[in-house]
C-alpha cells in the first residue's frame, strides 16, 4: 500500500511547501494530507526478523534478528558466516 500512495503523497507535500498558493488552499491539501492512511507513509516501515517478526536486534546483512543468527549461525545453516572460538 506504501507505494501506491507514496506518489500522491508526494505531489500533497510539494504543493503544500509552494509559497505561491494561498494559505487556506495550503491548509485544504494539509487536510487532504491527513485523511490519506497513517501506514501509508514511509517513515512507518519497520526492519523485523523474517523468523521471527522481532523489531530490534535486526541486521539487514541476513535480513534476521540477532538471536537468530546466532542461532542458525551455530548450525551453520547461514551461508558465509562462520562461529569463531578462541
Amino acid at each position: 500500500m506504501a507505494s501506491s500512495l507514496s506518489k500522491k503523497r508526494a505531489e500533497l507535500k510539494a504543493s503544500i511547501y509552494d509559497k505561491n498558493l494561498p494559505l487556506e488552499e495550503r491548509f485544504a491539501l494539509v487536510m487532504k494530507l491527513a485523511q490519506l492512511p497513517r501506514n501509508s507513509a514511509r517513515i512507518r516501515v519497520r526492519n523485523r526478523c523474517e523468523v521471527t517478526g522481532r523489531p530490534r536486534g535486526y541486521l539487514s546483512k541476513f535480513k534476521l534478528s540477532r538471536i537468530m543468527v546466532r542461532e542458525l549461525g551455530g548450525e551453520g545453516l547461514l551461508p558465509g558466516l562462520i562461529k569463531s572460538s578462541w
